[in-house]
Order: C-alpha cells, then sequence, then structure tokens
C-alpha cells in the first residue's frame, strides 16, 4: 500500500519485542504525509541481517496532539509498514 503527499495516516500501536525506528511518541497518532523520501531499508530488518527495502515517508503530527500542547508541527520520518490509513 502506498501513500501520497497529503494522505492521513496514523502510526501503528503496539511495543514489538525486536528493534524499531517508530518513536513511542508517534504511536497510534494521525499525522499527515508531506513527502515521499524514497525506498530505504528498514531498519528492523536490518538488524536481523536483512536488506528488506520498503517507502519512507515524512508523516506531519500536530504537536498538540504528541504532547498535549503546542502549537507547531512535528515531522517524523516513518517507514510503510508503520503506518495504516487514518
Amino acid at each position: 500500500m502506498s501513500y501520497g503527499v497529503g494522505d492521513r495516516v496514523r502510526a501503528r500501536t503496539g511495543d514489538p519485542d525486536h528493534h524499531t525506528r517508530l518513536p513511542r511518541y508517534v504511536r497510534g497518532q494521525a499525522g499527515e504525509v508531506v513527502a515521499r523520501l524514497g525506498d530505504w531499508v528498514l531498519p528492523d530488518a536490518s538488524v536481523a541481517g536483512l536488506a528488506t527495502t520498503e517507502p519512507c515517508y515524512a508523516v506531519r503530527f500536530a504537536a498538540a496532539d504528541l504532547f498535549g500542547n503546542g502549537d507547531h508541527t512535528v515531522t517524523v520520518d516513518l517507514w510503510e509498514s508503520y503506518l495504516e490509513r487514518a
């Protein structure tokens, strides 16, 4: 599943028992794709010696949604498997 600029996405929830680059503070939060950054090696797979690639996206979140206050946004680079449609 690919996402485009402007798509609303939600970072997946859960606490995997392996390495992940999905920050805890965005898990379960909805944001907006602001850029597709290309295909990159998935760090979760890389630590297991696999060179699995997948699309990576810049996703913008409202700081107030993440931290309870703030009128700014936070942009996080997230791999496709970390996301679902919001």
